[in-house]
């Protein structure tokens, strides 16, 4: 078949050699184990990321039900979102832009996955925009001015820095990770005595009455929390809507691996294993400060919690500053990957002005706290790339577990499929229908259609990749 069928950007890509790739341990798990310890992720565990959490939050049912909601997600997160792309990119040596042309088509995958992964990146920016400025605010006095103001300028820099200068924040980024790791390790150390002392309901009706003593409420009207069923639910959506995308860039870092059990370790180590402990200290923490009598409290991030924690007003200030510090790489990475990504894209369009127009959208969710509702926004990008790894999955499979190759125009097997996954992950936020664990079920609507679609001849012929840049099996 010719060549000449295929756009440029797919013709022209040229897998990553054998010889630059690394083991798991030196590129895949320490970052993946970065983005799962960044605060804005682990914070919000015990809450399920709501603005306004049900009473106790996914600790309403107890520690154990907590915790293995948590270590489901994670291992749902790396084997049905991060695994196969993992394995296209390492059997490839092709980025994601690239191998979901199988999935998408050569004119589909210019769109996606490609350019939505640019365009979703702006939505992180403003959640940690946000959440950057609420650990800098009470620094300068804690207005919300002040909190607006530095939410502007912490986009605005992160943007500048990723479209023009990522390599300066490559190698601080390497370290700074140590931050949140250190001080989970330390607050858990100060709050794991008190674990065996959780209760449970006491925890909700604080949660519902701001008070620890459950004496003081009505007699029969202790408030119910999440039932069980409900916990892994809110668990699922919101470790699964986080890692949605990053699970679909697993194509990125597979095509740094060089064999499949380079790709495994990577995924169960950094992502599985790093969500687990960061997650799990999170839940820890707050269960063991209520055992010991230090408050309720979900947010554990939050720079008074952390002070009740340690003892001292400034030690919490002081920790919230760092963890904000910490975050900033994050911030510039994700401007960075939506920078290629419209570069890519959009190669007509000069970068300032398609990555200041992202910014602006940042900035935007951000003053007006949209990005806050992390719940919300996790949702959104699981019910995005939930499709995308269901059917990329599909795919995979049915092609022999390898890549099938680039597809022509538009292949409609992705395309409804996704359509239809985004629209029920989708339903909840928008009110249509209460799904529950919407970005799981987005990925298992995507992957069963994709089935469907593709036996009944929806999937469009694959064409001819040159010598340099054709699939490995």
């Amino acid at each position: 078949m010719s060549h000449g069928l295929l756009p440029d950007y797919v013709r022209m890509a040229k897998p990553n050699p054998p010889a630059n790739r690394a083991p798991w341990y030196k590129n895949t798990a320490p970052t993946y184990a970065g983005i799962m310890l960044w605060f804005v992720f682990w914070m919000g565990v015990p809450s399920g990321g709501k603005v306004q959490p049900d009473p106790g939050g996914v600790l309403s049912q107890g520690v154990v039900t907590a915790l293995f909601g948590l270590v489901l997600a994670a291992l749902l997160c790396h084997f049905l979102y991060y695994l196969v792309p993992g394995l296209l990119g390492m059997k490839t040596g092709l980025p994601l832009y690239i191998v979901g042309t199988s999935t998408y088509g050569v004119q589909g995958g210019f769109i996606m996955p490609g350019f939505l992964m640019g365009v979703l990146q702006f939505g992180w920016l403003g959640v940690n925009a946000y959440f950057a400025s609420l650990a800098l605010a009470p620094l300068v006095g804690g207005s919300p001015a002040a909190q607006k103001v530095i939410a502007i300028l912490w986009a605005a820099v992160a943007a500048f820095v990723g479209l023009k200068g990522i390599q300066y924040v490559a190698k601080v980024a390497t370290f700074l990770p140590l931050i949140p790791l250190v001080i989970l390790i330390v607050m858990l150390t100060k709050t794991l005595g008190g674990v065996g002392d959780f209760d449970a309901d006491a925890f909700v009706a604080a949660g519902t009455a701001g008070s620890v003593n459950v004496g003081d409420l009505v007699a029969g009207s202790v408030p119910k929390g999440l039932s069980l069923f409900g916990v892994i639910a809110l668990s699922l959506s919101y470790v699964i809507g986080f890692f949605a995308t990053a699970g679909a860039a697993g194509a990125d870092f597979g095509m740094n691996n060089s064999d499949k059990k380079n790709v495994q370790m990577g995924g169960l180590v950094g992502i599985a294993g790093a969500t687990i402990f960061a997650g799990g200290a999170a839940l820890l923490i707050a269960a063991g400060a209520f055992g010991k009598g230090l408050g309720y409290g979900l947010g554990v991030a939050d720079a008074g919690f952390m002070g009740s924690v340690m003892g001292s007003e400034s030690a919490g200030k002081t920790m919230s500053l760092l963890l904000a510090v910490a975050a900033f790489p994050p911030a510039c990475f994700s401007s960075f990957i939506a920078a290629n990504s419209f570069k890519t894209t959009l190669p007509k369009v000069n970068p300032l002005i398609s990555v200041g127009a992202g910014t602006i959208v940042s900035i935007v969710l951000a003053v007006t706290g949209w990005a806050g509702d992390a719940a919300g926004v996790f949702t959104v990008i699981g019910a995005s790339f939930g499709p995308i790894c269901g059917a990329m999955m599909v795919d995979y499979l049915l092609s022999g577990q390898k890549w099938a190759g680039p597809r022509a125009g538009f292949n409609m097997a992705g395309w409804i499929s996704w359509a239809v996954g985004f629209v029920v992950g989708m339903a909840p936020l928008v009110g249509l229908a209460n799904v529950p664990a919407a970005p799981l079920v987005a990925l298992i609507v995507g992957a069963v259609l994709y089935f469907v679609l593709a036996k009944a001849g929806l999937q469009s012929r694959v064409l001819e990749m040159p010598a340099a840049g054709a699939a490995k099996g």
